[in-house]
């Protein structure tokens, strides 16, 4: 592909390269244009630069794209929910216990493996082989709703919103104990956890800045369902601030649920599921709204819990 060749101009000055180049390359996701800098097909006056690299007036950017590398990951017959298509975007109710890509000795089985089944090559490649698709992510044991782009446009349009916090995404979630007050929220840094590599935490002093809000929906002896929507995006965010205050999702053994629940069928998963998501079509800027019904493991569990007795 042909190198480009950009002088940078007052009105352009103070940006991120990345930045910047997103702009100069729209159909190119971020993700691609990062691999570009990274792989040092990117200078700025003739020397290599970080994505994050303010730039001046009378810069001289010079970039040499690369084509996508060949999808590695391996089609597999998979049987996927599509709760919503078009030519941008597919969401996926995605069933509890389904990784969603390759890793941490996961090979097979993934949401991508389904995806590259289903679509072929109609995913966008951003700047990961392993990844095809994906914009963003849900924990292993976390079933409902995920988006997938279908093309670098889509999937560079996508993450921008999810950058800029207009992608709206509601959870539901069985917990442990009765919470007082019908609503609330938590603002709580989120870090990993110095000691247990494995799990983030909220009492670390170099956390990353998070919120969540939550609703009773309704209320069990000893239990409390909610829904839940999320200000941030971090690892585990809502598992690790629902633990902070004393209640952990059900099956949520990382974070301090019992493993027995007393008088309850031992839980197989970490009851936490997302619900609903709402973000703007990339190629029609119309409002999507996507739902996912709650699974039958939760719905199933909760029926045979005792019913709330409101305190005299």
């Amino acid at each position: 592909m042909p190198k480009h060749s950009f002088t940078i101009t007052e009105a352009d000055a103070g940006e991120r390269l990345d930045h910047f180049l997103s702009r100069q390359f729209e159909g190119y996701s971020r993700a691609r244009i990062q691999f570009w800098i990274e792989e040092q097909r990117v200078q700025v006056n003739a020397a290599p630069a970080k994505a994050s690299h303010r730039l001046r007036s009378g810069d001289t950017v010079e970039a040499e794209p690369v084509a996508a590398p060949a999808l590695k990951a391996t089609p597999e017959a998979i049987n996927l929910r599509v709760l919503y298509e078009d030519s941008d975007v597919v969401a996926i109710n995605k069933e509890p216990g389904m990784v969603v890509h390759a890793g941490a000795g996961v090979r097979e089985g993934t949401l991508v493996n389904a995806l590259l089944h289903r679509y072929g090559l109609g995913l966008s490649a951003g700047s990961d082989a392993e990844r095809p698709g994906i914009v963003h992510r849900l924990d292993r044991f976390t079933s409902g709703v995920i988006l997938v782009a279908r093309n670098d446009y889509s999937h560079q349009q996508l993450a921008a919103q999810f950058a800029g916090r207009t992608v709206e995404k509601r959870y539901l979630a069985l917990v442990h104990g009765e919470l007082k007050m019908e609503s609330g929220s938590i603002e709580k840094a989120i870090g990993r956890d110095p000691v247990h590599r494995a799990r983030m935490s909220a009492r670390v002093r170099s956390g990353r800045s998070a919120y969540t809000e939550w609703t009773v929906v309704k209320r069990f002896a000893g239990y409390s369902f909610l829904d839940l929507r999320i200000g941030t995006g971090r690892t585990h965010q809502i598992r690790v601030h629902l633990a902070s205050i004393g209640h952990p999702v059900v099956g949520d053994r990382l974070y301090g649920a019992p493993v027995e629940p007393p008088g309850m069928p031992t839980p197989e998963r970490y009851f936490l599921h997302a619900c609903r998501i709402a973000f703007t079509q990339p190629s029609t800027g119309e409002r999507i709204e996507v739902t996912a019904p709650l699974p039958p493991d939760i719905e199933n569990w909760m029926n045979l819990l005792p019913s709330w007795q409101p305190r005299r």
